[in-house]
Order: structure tokens, then C-alpha cells, then sequence
């Protein structure tokens, strides 16, 4: 019988949270943790049997565990977001066959589409909840941005170029993986040093095809402090998914 996994990431520095909340994975929302709702939608799903938590540190750990879903393991964090899931991938159990890796800074996923992503892994190997892009994307041409958070009132100037947004989706998370794929695809990315930002890249230098699910229902990630008042606006609108 084929068994799945589901990799829970809340080891993220949120650095541009501006000191707002001292982690924001933790910070309160509709009087729960943000942890809570993605937690919640993987128990109310029923997808995994087994789940690992990449966590910051003792003290978060002991945190999150209050609201974890069971069983579970503890994995430390990495010094970025691919560490961190290259050791949740190396703390699976031999027995799992597909893995779920979800960013719990997105905590409005909900049970249905975890179903759905469950049902197409299973014939496609490889799929990631998206949605389509709706706004106009534009391509500077060099590197005219500075490292790090753009500044207010930024300037750019550089040549553009329009990108067709009809071939444009946004990702999310979760992304469904099966196992041997994401491994070996992980596995590359250890040894060729390549920075990805998020799982799907990883496979796509296999050169694997990736299915999109396009998510109809909003699932912004915790970013800055602003976002916080967005998602309790929009946990206004839905129903809770805890279990």
C-alpha cells in the first residue's frame, strides 16, 4: 500500500515581517497560530500518514506541537528554504511513496484541494497547486535591482519586456511529489550547488513534467505585516477547516 508524506515547513526567518511578530508562523490569526489552519487542512484532508515538521528551533518546536498532526517528526531547519526540506526528505521513513512539501506560511489551503493533489501525484508523479497571473509581467533586461527588500520609491531603469501572461501561472503550495522523484531531484541540486526557490524548480532540471492544479480559492503567503490583515479578512469569508 502506497503511503504518503507530508513535509510541514515553519522554519522561515520572515525577515520581512519587520520585527512585527517574533515568528511569524506562530504569530495569531483568528486567535489560532498560523501553523493551526495548515495543520488543521492536512488532518481534515486525511492525505498523510506521517508528517514532518521542519522546525527553527527547541522552543518553536514545542510550540507547533500543541497543534501538530500525528504521527510526526521534528526536523531542524537549514540555513535557507532547500536545506530545510533536503533534511525532511532524508528523515522520511523508507515505507513513503508520495510527499506533500507545504510552505505553513500559507495557511488557508484547504482539505478538497489536498484530495485533489493526493488523486493527480498518484497518476502524474509531480503536481503543484497554482493560479493564473492576471496582472502584466514585465522583464528588466541585466540585474537593475539591489539584493535584498526593494526600497520605497525604487527606481528602475532598464530596457523591458512584455511576458505573455496567458502562458503565466503563479505557484503555491502544497507541491506533491513522488518520492524517488523529489529525492533524486534534490539530490542534484546538492551536488550541482544550484538555488532554487521552490520544489517544482528542482524537478523541472530533471526534466520532468510537472502537473498544475489551479486553485480557485486565494492562498496568499504570510509575507509582510500587511498580509496579516488580508487573511483574516479572508478566514472571514470561508469556513474553518479545523478538525
Amino acid at each position: 500500500m502506497s503511503r504518503t508524506a507530508a513535509i510541514l515547513l515553519a522554519a522561515g526567518q520572515g525577515r520581512r515581517m519587520q520585527a512585527v511578530v517574533a515568528d511569524k508562523i506562530l504569530a495569531p490569526l483568528a486567535g489560532r497560530p498560523v501553523f493551526a489552519f495548515s495543520a488543521a487542512a492536512f488532518i481534515a484532508s486525511g492525505v498523510a500518514d506521517f508528517y514532518v515538521i521542519v522546525h527553527r528551533d527547541a522552543r518553536q518546536s514545542l510550540e507547533l506541537s500543541c497543534y501538530a498532526p500525528t504521527p510526526a517528526l521534528f526536523v531542524k531547519g537549514g540555513p535557507s528554504r532547500q536545506d530545510s526540506v533536503a533534511n525532511a526528505l532524508a528523515a522520511l521513513p523508507d515505507d513513503i511513496h508520495y510527499v506533500f512539501i507545504h510552505d505553513c506560511a500559507r495557511p488557508l489551503v484547504q482539505p478538497a484541494q489536498l484530495s485533489a493533489l493526493l488523486r493527480i501525484v498518484r497518476r502524474d508523479k509531480a503536481v503543484a497547486l497554482a493560479h493564473r497571473v492576471v496582472d502584466t509581467i514585465k522583464q528588466i533586461a541585466g540585474s537593475h535591482l539591489p539584493a535584498g527588500p526593494i526600497r520605497a520609491r525604487a527606481l528602475v531603469r532598464a530596457r523591458t519586456t512584455t511576458l505573455d501572461r496567458a502562458r503565466l501561472w503563479a505557484m503555491e503550495t502544497p507541491q506533491v511529489f513522488a518520492r524517488d522523484l523529489i529525492v533524486r531531484a534534490y539530490a542534484e541540486v546538492q551536488r550541482r550547488r544550484w538555488r532554487i526557490t521552490d520544489d517544482v524548480q528542482a524537478v523541472e532540471r530533471l526534466g520532468a513534467r510537472v502537473s498544475l492544479l489551479e486553485n480557485p480559492h486565494p492562498n496568499p503567503k504570510l509575507t509582510t505585516p500587511a498580509d496579516l490583515a488580508y487573511l483574516e479578512f479572508l478566514l472571514q469569508r470561508t469556513e474553518p477547516t479545523f478538525a
